[in-house]
């Protein structure tokens, strides 16, 4: 009797030292899947556009909420780490596109390629990198993803191509990746972004046209956040149908804040590209919580009360929280332990980050090629060299 009563004791105390959350969520029977209705696309040159229905398994929506909670507070802490001064030069956040970013990722495969411009942290995590390697490399330690000499704008993974710089720059970049998926004779697509301040750039247009003669497996994607910098797109464009943009090319318009709707209309266009028809745009309308650039104060041109309107009503995390928890694919609680968890990632990212040594002076000409043999490359005057090392 004693060893039995002994044995009740230890199973009791045992569910007393777990979190109360941890044992409701436990006990709790969730659904496996929901039906959920999504927006129409706007369709151009297109017949049949992606579904308007889909459906949302509970393992997915865990991992988008996850993602998109990461890639939120990852860019949260690098606003902190600016304004600290441990991040230096240039940053552009995405918080409040991360529907964007997680929602592309969720339509491809891990083998099809993506080019995008400099607002590419979350881009940067989607595509595989850690938390630490981003907000590393950020810093300008040798831990970061390009070994500190990259920063915010040129971040590179495996199957990602940054990260670039110039406006537009990156378009025709894509065009030439997606060259290099058909002329080996894959079956890979490119996703090639832009800003809708970028999408007035000629040399977009150029690669259009080829892309369009060549039949090149290429997604164009027009990241529309309502201002290229400081001008609202109505200032800048005659036209603000950049769906419509590529003339010749389909395309189609999405809610760049429904990751439900990214998703199935990036499923979409990337079976369009496959099946040999040629390139594709797509235009996601979406909205940046901070401004341009950590310069830019983000209120001169637009009022408080417009983005707190998008916080409220249109909010691509919140959006899917609830459709979560109301269809009983996860609750409260659970997302909120989701929440602690990844902050507790992102703190320790953010020491890591801190505490990493910067790289020597010595590694300034490293990894400028890919299997090359040592050489010297010259320094700011022809007596300073540095050796380059694969």
């Amino acid at each position: 009797m004693r060893k039995m009563l002994a044995a009740v004791s230890r199973v009791l105390s045992g569910v007393a030292q777990k979190p109360a959350s941890r044992v409701l969520v436990a006990s709790r029977h969730f659904a496996n899947d929901a039906t959920f209705e999504i927006k129409k696309c706007d369709l151009h040159r297109l017949e049949e556009g992606p579904p308007v229905t889909t459906v949302l398994t509970r393992e997915d929506g865990l991992k988008y909420y996850r993602m998109m909670q990461t890639v939120r507070r990852m860019e949260l802490k690098a606003d902190q780490l600016y304004k600290q001064k441990i991040i230096r030069g240039f940053c552009h956040l995405c918080d409040g596109q991360e529907a964007c970013c997680v929602g592309l990722e969720a339509g491809i495969n891990p083998t099809d390629h993506l080019i995008t411009a400099y607002r590419a942290h979350g881009f940067t995590f989607t595509r595989g990198l850690s938390v630490r390697e981003i907000l590393a490399e950020l810093t300008g330690r040798r831990g970061g993803c390009a070994k500190g000499k990259g920063g915010s704008m040129h971040m590179y993974a495996k199957n990602f191509y940054g990260g670039n710089g110039i406006v537009g720059a990156q378009v025709p970049l894509g065009a030439g990746i997606a060259l290099a998926c058909k002329y080996n004779g894959k079956d890979e697509v490119c996703l090639t972004l832009y800003g809708d301040g970028a999408a007035n750039q000629g040399q977009i247009f150029e690669a259009y046209n080829m892309a369009a003669l060549w039949k090149l497996p290429c997604i164009f994607i027009c990241e529309n956040n309502r201002y290229g910098m400081g001008t609202s797109v109505e200032r800048a464009a005659a036209s603000t149908d950049y769906y419509k943009r590529g003339d010749f090319i389909p395309g189609l318009r999405v809610d760049g804040m429904d990751i439900l709707c990214v998703r199935e209309a990036t499923k979409f266009a990337a079976a369009y590209c496959r099946s040999g028809k040629g390139p594709i745009l797509m235009e996601l309308q979406t909205y940046r919580y901070h401004g341009h650039s950590m310069s830019d104060p983000g209120v001169s041109y637009r009022t408080r009360e417009e983005i707190q309107e998008v916080r409220s009503k249109s909010d691509p995390i919140m959006l899917l929280k609830d459709r979560m928890v109301n269809s009983n694919l996860a609750s409260v609680e659970e997302l909120k332990e989701i929440d602690v968890e990844v902050r507790k990632e992102i703190e320790d990212a953010a020491q890591f980050a801190t505490a990493d040594p910067e790289p020597p002076l010595e590694e300034l000409g490293y990894h400028i090629y890919c299997n090359d043999p040592p050489f010297e490359v010259r320094g700011a005057n022809q007596w300073i060299k540095f050796k380059s090392i694969s």
